[in-house]
């Protein structure tokens, strides 16, 4: 079970791996957050350590249930996993992990990391650990090191895993392929509910919870889960046999939030009963080793010596209009010579 042990204090000095495997395995708080910075490394010393170090606890990975959550901006999002993480630590006594990304800044490379103030009662919970990343402009919707996270704290002992994205765009598809239940937040009346999210998404989903169905908005939220629950009919089948469902929750009066765990736990027990569970998350690995395959050959390629000569002055001449994107990449995938052993 995951603990609060601080038998290891921070620091920047690198730990021994035997000493990393042993304290997530016995669900040190202070050693799990410190494996994940050396996974986030960018560090090439790191990378070894890294590797050995998911090689060590992957036995010990796969048993938890990992749910995605996003939703357009504005939504409540951190207020809503804020609710919902104190109904699965508190009231249902289960161990959870929010993994929330924050989306870096393209001029700084910053990121403000501030969920941990946005979720005040689920950061003071003892059953909870919550871990900001900044995105690093990663398209999908996630960090780059989001799915080693998410075995990190599986291993230490974590049975629940959120994994909360920046925020609904064209590319934020990648949490879907490392999700067991992928959750949309919308609103109610915030303009034409059936235009306001795009339909790749939409294809996507488990399920969808209307927020902040409180007050005077709580009609036109049952308006629009009836009209999202219309559309939803539209589209095709899963060929998981779920059909996602549509409900109506508010984070700030606490309703409905039971109801939308429990639409988790039900969809868990249809997907296990099938063999779907399985399936996802081996569609799930494999686009994870194409990710890193996709990340490693772009690494490669900008460090071979005559494609690094010749991409500054390209980049310079693609700026400044001399010549098009066309033409230099055409050129430096013409420079590439690939080394072979």
């Amino acid at each position: 079970m995951p603990s609060s042990s601080g038998a290891v204090r921070a620091g920047g000095r690198r730990l021994p791996l035997q000493q990393y495997v042993d304290g997530v395995l016995a669900g040190d708080r202070v050693v799990l957050a410190r494996a994940i910075t050396l996974i986030e490394s960018r560090l090439p010393s790191d990378a070894e350590k890294s590797a050995q170090l998911l090689d060590a606890i992957l036995p010990h990975t796969g048993q938890s249930r990992r749910v995605g959550i996003t939703g357009v901006p504005g939504v409540g999002k951190s207020t809503f996993i804020d609710v919902l993480g104190i109904h699965v630590t508190r009231e249902r006594d289960e161990h959870l992990a929010v993994l929330s990304v924050d989306p870096s800044s393209p001029i700084s490379g910053g990121s403000i990391l501030g969920d941990k103030t946005r979720m005040e009662r689920l950061a003071a919970e003892p059953r909870a650990f919550i871990r900001p990343s900044p995105s690093g402009g990663h398209l999908g919707g996630v960090a780059q090191h989001t799915r080693e996270t998410i075995l990190l704290c599986e291993a230490a002992g974590y049975r629940n895993v959120f994994i909360e994205t920046v925020g609904v765009g064209q590319s934020e598809t990648a949490v879907r392929s490392m999700s067991d239940f992928f959750l949309l937040l919308m609103l109610a009346g915030a303009g034409d509910e059936l235009q306001g999210i795009k339909r790749g998404i939409i294809e996507m989903i488990d399920g969808m919870a209307i927020n902040k169905a409180d007050g005077d908005n709580r009609q036109k939220a049952e308006r629009a889960r009836m009209e999202y629950s219309s559309a939803l009919h539209l589209f095709p089948a899963s060929g998981d046999g779920w059909s996602p469902q549509v409900l109506c929750c508010s984070a700030l009066d606490n309703t409905g939030v039971a109801e939308i765990w429990q639409m988790v736990l039900d969809h868990e027990a249809q997907q296990q009963a099938s063999g779907w569970i399985e399936k996802r998350r081996a569609m799930g690995a494999l686009q994870w080793m194409d990710d890193l395959l996709s990340m490693g050959l772009g690494e490669m390629f900008r460090a071979q010596p005559t494609v690094a000569e010749r991409l500054p002055a390209l980049r310079n001449e693609v700026r400044s209009g001399r010549t098009t994107p066309l033409a230099a990449s055409r050129e430096l995938l013409k420079a590439f010579q690939p080394t072979t052993e």
